[in-house]
């Protein structure tokens, strides 16, 4: 666990800095010295030899610090790995700072670069280095993303795949509660068409049923009355033809779905491993992979979030206030950590179906006139207070020492009697 203060010194190291605007195939270079003027500027491959090669040249300039617009990939080990400070400044900001040299807005790799490193040079006092995420803490969190990803393509082709079957099997769509199931998807690869579905009885489908190891909560005479009720498919020839269709997504459906599944039997072990996971995995809702998800996103470096309140504005659970004069406006807040937003309101929103606290907050801000997704985001940005707290203590979440939800519960005690 970091727990070091990640503030830069006064005077950067023999009074240059760097600047590196990250790109796919090459990378723009420059250095300043302490009076703004740029000194070296050159560009390297995307390579390993043109890494090596931007080390040397860093240091060939006496460069120990370096500001970038990303916090991650190759390029970042790299200068980690050459115990180089790395200072991250995102592209939003990048952008708006290039006012500061003139008013043309022109984007320019090489000008973005002196940027970055002039920033760095007259800005310290409100930078941070960075300070990189354990190995285990990175991993789990891009086998997070891939999931999410893959959940992602799930949700379209099943979509891609209903839409497909109102027009030419629209019994299917209905019968069990998800398309993507289990018990569905053995059923589309068995009856792929009117035609063949037309065989079944409601005994037939209940000794099918018995074969696949059906968990029986609907009645089989249930699922058979639904199939008959629904429009009749096309036949024939024709129906041969989609039939082609319907394999082709099903197929596409049914690896994505097992692949998911081998996902996260493999996130769960990961965290499991875990030197944080009691913390996240003590939260109520959390699960495994919602726990996961919520330790990636925020990651194991203590010294990256010194108030809750900073790991609320990264979240984007804080709103974004802008005065001038008279006029003040209260608003959403764009710039955040999309992916840590999304982990962190999938959280909340489902805490309110459990914990009272969570519930009451919520229902108060529906009353207060808010949509749903605002008043999910305000019951985020109370979560993550006492997610901050415990995990700056490194301690599990224990509802009988949270007092918020002592005080409800208490409430709701005295109302009842």
């Amino acid at each position: 666990m970091k727990s070091a203060s990640n503030t830069l010194p006064e005077e950067p190291l023999n009074d240059v800095t760097a600047g590196i605007d990250w790109a796919r195939d090459d990378h723009a270079v420059s250095v300043v010295d302490r009076r703004g003027r740029e000194i070296a500027r050159t560009m390297v491959e995307h390579t390993a030899a043109g890494l090596r090669d931007l080390i040397t040249f860093l240091a060939r300039h006496g460069v120990g610090e370096v500001a970038i617009e990303r916090p991650d990939g190759p390029v970042i080990d790299t200068l980690l790995g050459a115990a180089l400070t790395v200072v991250v400044i995102s592209p939003n900001q990048v952008k708006n700072l290039r006012g500061r040299y003139g008013s043309a807005g022109n984007k320019d790799d090489r000008f973005d670069a002196f940027v970055l490193a002039d920033t760095l040079r007259t800005d310290r006092a409100r930078l941070r280095r960075l300070e990189p995420d354990t190995a285990d803490t990175i991993a789990l969190r891009r086998a997070c993303r891939a999931r999410k990803d893959l959940v992602s393509h799930r949700v379209a082709v099943a979509n891609q795949l209903r839409s497909h079957l109102r027009n030419v099997f629209p019994g299917a769509v209905g019968m069990f509660a998800d398309l993507d199931s289990t018990i569905s998807l053995a059923f589309l690869g068995r009856f792929t068409t009117q035609t063949r579905a037309d065989w079944l009885t409601p005994q037939r489908l209940t000794d099918w049923l018995t074969k696949q190891g059906y968990s029986g909560r609907t009645d089989p005479a249930t699922l058979h009355a639904r199939l008959t009720a629904a429009p009749r498919g096309i036949t024939g020839t024709d129906a041969d033809t989609q039939a082609h269709i319907t394999q082709a997504l099903l197929a596409v459906l049914t690896t994505l779905v097992a692949q998911i599944k081998t996902l996260s039997a493999q996130i769960e072990a990961q965290l499991a491993a875990h030197a944080d996971a009691h913390i996240f995995t003590s939260l109520p809702r959390s699960g495994r992979v919602r726990a996961a998800r919520l330790l990636a996103e925020i990651g194991d470096c203590r010294a990256k979030f010194p108030t809750p309140e900073s790991l609320a504005c990264l979240a984007g659970a804080a709103p974004s206030t802008r005065q001038s004069g008279k006029l003040r406006a209260v608003t959403f807040r764009w710039s955040c950590d999309k992916q840590l937003r999304d982990a962190v309101t999938d959280f909340a929103g489902d805490t309110r179906h459990t914990n009272p606290w969570a519930a009451d907050l919520y229902q108060r801000a529906r009353d207060r006139g808010h949509d749903h997704p605002h008043a999910v985001r305000i019951l985020a940005r109370a979560w993550l207070y006492v997610i901050w707290h415990c995990w700056q203590q490194n301690v599990a979440y224990n509802p009988d020492r949270h007092h918020a939800l002592q005080r409800v519960l208490t409430a709701a005690q005295n109302q009842a009697a």
